[in-house]
């Protein structure tokens, strides 16, 4: 209980450093919302208009820094992010809201895929780790792990979508399409994007889950489950798979929490209209509002993903919750 207190108030503590943080950050960049806006209309604004943008984008410049930081913290915990100056006048809420299940939708499938299939791929060549096809997998496996993702999606757009045609070159789904037509167009757009994630993130599964497997398999419980005489599926299984998948799960956990902040260069060579390319536009734009909700969300989601594998992990190895004083 003691582990799981200790951990809960270290999430509390860093959630708080990611909130001021976040705040810093937009602030120490140069120029401010209201001005792009201003610069957008021209200056064709009066006064009052100008001091109800910065309002609502939350640089008041009638309040001081430390007047905006608690207005800021009210703002975060009720989740009113503002106005986009991006989208605007769309709100910052309704703007992630729809960017957020694309991101998921994507990015969470193809990293889930991408796990389970390094992990049985990476649990046979442990095991097998003699054998030509494991040692021909595990130099596949290197080449995929060293190579950059944005790499390797502008080869698939380049070869199967500029010069194939197979599939679109960007976009998430067709303009004029409704119903089974539309899901269809975006299950269609998707496939080019998940396989080259599938495809550079197997590789790392695959690395980690060998070298976990190698090293559970010296342990004296295997040998001896071997000289019992059990079924080699029932070694594999039962004794090395499910101890050697214990540190993998840690890092699946992390990637899921990844998965909202690693979009950006996926939705980019993609035009995909997710979470990584509205920073991006946030960014360009100087949008205080939506970067600040982008990377807040970006931040929390790491830092809940790796507490609750941290919780988790504890309930599977209960020797961590030992070491960590429960």
């Amino acid at each position: 209980m003691r582990y799981i207190l200790k951990r809960t108030l270290f999430l509390i503590f860093t959630i708080w450093v990611a909130l001021t943080i976040n705040f810093i950050l937009p602030r120490a960049m140069p120029g401010n919302p209201a001005q792009v806006m201003i610069a957008k209309y021209r200056g064709q604004i009066n006064p009052e208009a100008i001091k109800a943008l910065e309002i609502a984008f939350g640089v008041n410049s009638d309040q001081t820094v430390f007047q905006q930081y608690f207005e800021y913290l009210k703002r975060m915990f009720t989740g009113d992010f503002g106005i986009s100056v991006t989208f605007y006048p769309a709100t910052v809420s309704s703007v992630v809201s729809q960017s957020i299940l694309w991101t998921i939708g994507l990015l969470g499938v193809s990293t889930i895929i991408s796990f389970f299939l390094g992990i049985r791929l990476g649990i046979w060549s442990g095991w097998k780790r003699k054998s030509p096809l494991s040692t021909t997998t595990i130099f596949i496996a290197l080449f995929l792990n060293s190579t950059p993702y944005f790499w390797v999606a502008l080869i698939a757009v380049y070869l199967f979508g500029l010069q194939l045609k197979w599939f679109p070159l960007s976009g998430a789904y067709a303009s004029g399409v409704a119903g089974w037509r539309l899901i269809g167009s975006i299950l269609y757009h998707a496939i080019l994007p998940a396989l080259t994630i599938i495809v550079t993130a197997t590789g790392g599964w695959i690395l980690t889950m060998r070298n976990n497997m190698i090293s559970v398999i010296q342990e004296d419980y295997i040998k001896f489950a071997k000289a019992k005489g059990l079924p080699q599926k029932v070694i594999i299984s039962e004794y090395a798979a499910k101890n050697a998948i214990l540190p993998s799960f840690t890092g699946f956990a992390m990637s899921l929490g990844f998965i909202i902040g690693g979009s950006l260069l996926t939705e980019m060579v993609f035009n995909y209209p997710g979470v990584g390319y509205m920073l991006y536009q946030s960014v360009l734009n100087i949008d205080y509002p939506l970067m600040q909700a982008l990377f807040l969300i970006i931040m929390i989601t790491v830092l809940v993903a790796n507490f609750i594998a941290d919780i988790t992990y504890s309930f599977l190895d209960p020797r961590i919750r030992t070491e960590g004083g429960a």
